[in-house]
């Protein structure tokens, strides 16, 4: 693990947007401002360290400490593995807690020798199962599906603590390949899910077909036998460039909801992202949503999108009904549209997920 560090002691760099048209949209991360800074809309105004965060994966440890897990640094800045970030409060006051590991490992460098090497990884998914703690996280050559999702894992979320150390368990599912009916798919952005049965499975997918269901098992944590072959098709927009990504399933009520993100993203001020859901009776599907509309086919309603200072929200997760997700925040003086940290919680109307944008 790197040392822990205030973000001011790493640097300030200029944040460069990345604009790839049906590309892979995470990951488009630069070095972090000289200082601290919150106040942003939303029920939960957060300060401290909240950027840079990409695509933050919300969870709380069984101290009740709050964790966001997030894409690492380009450039392989600080070692360009997943970032870390804590709070004891709830979610309010946050700091930066350092990375996972001091350099991307190196079988990851083999596996993309033949061309350009990852920047950094991305889109980190963390997961508790009998007492292990499973973090999922991709490496990408940008604006291809030549991609890795792998896997690490841990007893403690706390670097205090003498037992922590995140182990690599190495690849989980790679692509270009093909996967149910031969479709292609993009090998990013896990999310895991238990059914009711207690079968556990991993949505992921950007762009490409979209989003699938992989039946995973423990305590590997890996894809069982002829899961690709077996995918479950749950989100496919039918559009050009078919710009969705990161999804997460939340488990509440009954209902499996499904919460996905659209259109454009690391584009800055012109990030066009939003958060979209539907839901289902079963885990596999099918998704739809307010409408009755299937998210296989276009279907999808816009939770959160963007407004105010707050442009394109999205990469998001869902942890005891508090929606974690970064956004490009226009009210930052110092490095305008710098991917922030937002967090809010989660009302229910009717069966769906809410929000109130007036602030807090």
């Amino acid at each position: 693990m790197s040392p822990r560090r205030p973000l001011a002691a790493l640097g300030a760099l200029a944040f460069t947007a990345a604009i790839a048209i049906g590309a892979p949209a995470s990951g488009a991360v630069a070095g972090p401002p000289g200082g601290a800074h919150g106040g942003k809309p939303g029920e939960i105004a957060v300060v401290g360290d909240t950027a840079p965060i990409h695509d933050p994966a919300l969870t709380v440890d069984d101290d009740g400490t709050w964790w966001v897990y997030s894409t690492g640094l380009v450039n392989r800045e600080n070692g360009g593995t997943v970032q870390m970030w804590s709070s004891h409060d709830r979610g309010t006051t946050w700091a930066y807690e350092g990375t996972v590991w001091d350099e991307i490992p190196a079988w990851i460098d083999e596996h993309f020798s033949d061309g350009a090497l990852p920047d950094n990884l991305w889109a980190p998914e963390v997961y508790q199962h009998d007492g292990t703690y499973y973090l999922y996280y991709s490496a990408s050559r940008f604006g291809t599906n030549n991609s890795v999702t792998a896997l690490a894992t841990n007893t403690t979320l706390d670097p205090d603590d003498p037992d922590y150390e995140w182990v690599d368990q190495g690849p989980v599912i790679t692509s270009p390949a093909p996967i149910e009916d031969g479709k292609e798919f993009n090998a990013i952005d896990a999310g895991i899910v238990t059914g009711k049965d207690g079968t556990p499975y991993m949505a992921i997918g950007s762009h490409w077909y979209g989003i699938f269901l992989v039946e995973i098992s423990w305590p590997s944590g890996k894809p069982v036998a002829g899961a690709l072959e077996n995918a479950v098709h749950l989100v496919d927009r039918f559009a050009p460039g078919n710009r969705v990504e990161a999804p997460y399933i939340e488990k509440r009520g009954g209902w499996y909801y499904l919460y996905v993100s659209f259109d454009a993203c690391c584009a800055g001020a012109d990030s066009t992202y939003k958060v979209v859901v539907g839901r289902s009776r079963d885990v596999t599907g099918p998704y739809l949503d307010k409408e009755g509309r299937d998210m296989v086919g276009g279907g999808g309603t816009v939770l959160l999108e963007s407004h105010g200072p707050v442009v394109g929200p999205g990469g998001q997760s869902v942890h005891d009904g508090v929606l974690a997700y970064h956004y490009y925040d226009a009210a930052n003086e110092e490095i305008p549209y710098f991917p922030t940290l937002g967090l809010h919680r989660l009302a229910w109307k009717a069966g769906w997920p809410v929000l109130s944008l007036n602030g807090s």
